[in-house]
């Protein structure tokens, strides 16, 4: 499992190493303006995935059951399924785009781009609309546990090719329209070249729709419908903000709050990323009937999760809005970093249990709780964002996301307990104590750095960020995990260093 996720960690610190670089450049290339108007088409086309039904999850979760059996014909009728599937979904989702674009034009777009926000519009439709076949390669690969060549691809395609025509097209032509092309090449990039990497690694298996089934359907829809429900309140937690503050506040607003929240999506992501492994490990584990290892599984990665989110999360905090003056431009500082600091604080509660309690829930065939949880937790998201967004500006659309989350995670928490036969009291003794303890040493580190230091350079904060790193390390070895009994990291350290110069 360590290789899987390390690989998913890879391409998603390469990932915010390319956003690094990319937004600064794609703000000060369209203008305050452009981007603000780039990210309401993309949140606004963003939320014609929710039309996936689910089926992505679904597929792995199936395939995944069904490679573990060496069922060839299940795993014909599965794919076929699912690509049927995904063919009727893309050809609602134009139809969704078409309707979404009346609700587009009904916002104030800034003059300078009136003309081709439009075409931007369709473009980013076109390839939402063309994704979702998309996700059947990747199913494929998830389910045979090969995620460290589905990774490479993602690096290749998905970042690099993405980064560099960024780069290269939008310093010749600063327009939206270049900008949402650069989408689409990518997408068909990515589905080639996953493609015949199937064909390659997997020469039994056949992208078609000859195994398509209709009952095989029903039970992808059904088991698809809670976790299509569970994105929905994903959708309306994170990527709804930026229409509430377009229609209360204003378009030039949008990027204080899209910057500071791109952080913390992409901090999510990077805990997140146990999910994919977690989740298909679950199914396969309750298959073989091994519920002890998958309560073990639950404890230990929890406490990984746990670990991640404060060492990421008390930088956040102590410096990261100081890391958004320097990283985009001083202005940014109060504003942007005010909402940083809200949302991370919420996240020390909802990170952990987004990355392992919920896809366990998931891989045991449970969704429903959480996925309902989730909803109403993004339902009220957008109504107290709503409410709160004309007294207090944009940390009322925090606060708004903050406080429905951290209510979230105890519910999951306590539901996911249940279902792993693992006492609340026993998680929270394996997993907060130490922890929390083990995080006082860095913190006073960052908050030298900040006050006695007063650190902005970069310099400063990657001076700040790697002596936390080295007092982190040292804590979570030597106390954190001490006679831990799931994990031993002096054990590991050999064997991580071995991982590392593969």
């Amino acid at each position: 499992m360590l290789r899987n996720i390390g690989s998913n960690w890879v391409l998603i610190v390469v990932s915010i190493a390319a956003t690094y670089y990319l937004t600064p450049f794609t703000i000060k290339t369209l203008g305050q303006d452009g981007y603000g108007t780039w990210t309401l088409i993309t949140a606004l086309t963003g939320h014609i995935t929710l039309l996936s039904l689910g089926v992505p999850a679904a597929c792995v979760r199936y395939l995944s059951e069904h490679v573990a059996a060496n069922d060839s014909r299940r795993i014909s009728e599965t794919i076929g399924s699912c690509a049927g599937l995904y063919l009727a979904i893309g050809v609602a989702a134009a139809a969704a785009g078409a309707v979404l674009m009346f609700v587009f034009q009904s916002y104030q777009i800034p003059s300078a781009f009136k003309s081709e926000a439009p075409l931007a519009f369709i473009l980013m439709v076109v390839t939402v609309a063309t994704s979702f076949m998309g996700f059947l390669p990747e199913g494929i690969l998830f389910a045979h546990q090969d995620f460290v060549r589905r990774n490479i691809v993602r690096l290749v395609v998905g970042i690099a090719v993405r980064a560099t025509l960024t780069f290269t097209l939008l310093a010749v032509n600063a327009s939206l329209v270049v900008l949402a092309g650069i989408q689409l090449v990518c997408l068909m990039l990515d589905f080639g070249a996953s493609y015949l990497l199937i064909r390659r690694r997997y020469p039994a298996v056949r992208i078609s729709f000859s195994g398509f089934n209709l009952r095989k359907v029903k039970k992808i829809v059904s088991f698809g419908f809670y976790v299509l429900v569970f994105n929905a309140g994903a959708r309306l937690s994170f990527e709804t903000a930026a229409l509430v503050i377009g229609a209360l506040l204003t378009v030039s607003t949008i990027p204080y709050y899209v910057v500071a929240n791109s952080l913390m999506v992409y901090l999510m992501e990077f805990v997140i990323a146990i999910e994919a492994v977690v989740s298909p490990m679950t199914t396969k584990l309750n298959a073989e009937g091994r519920a002890e290892d998958i309560g073990e599984m639950f404890l230990t990665w929890s406490k990984v999760a746990v670990s991640l989110t404060i060492m990421s999360g008390l930088f956040l905090i102590v410096l990261g809005p100081r890391f958004l003056s320097w990283w985009i431009d001083p202005s940014y500082e109060e504003p942007s970093g005010r909402v940083l600091q809200i949302l991370m604080l919420s996240g020390f509660a909802f990170l952990p249990i987004r990355g392992v309690a919920v896809p366990i829930l998931i891989g045991l065939g449970r969704p429903r709780l959480p996925a309902l949880a989730f909803l109403i937790a993004g339902l009220a998201n957008v109504a107290l964002g709503a409410v709160l967004a004309r007294p207090f500006g944009l940390v009322g659309i925090a606060l708004g996301t903050a406080i429905p989350n951290a209510i979230f995670a105890l519910v999951v928490l306590v539901v996911a307990c249940r279902a792993v036969h693992v006492p609340l009291g026993r998680w929270a003794a394996y997993v907060l104590p130490r922890a929390m303890i083990g995080a006082v040493p860095a913190l006073g580190v960052l908050l030298w750095f900040r006050v006695s230091l007063q650190v902005r350079s970069l310099p400063g904060l990657i001076a700040a960020a790697g002596a936390m790193a080295v007092v982190f390390a040292f804590t979570w070895v030597w106390f954190v995990y001490r006679d831990d009994p799931y994990v031993n990291l002096r054990a590991q350290l050999p064997t991580v260093r071995a991982w590392v110069r593969a």
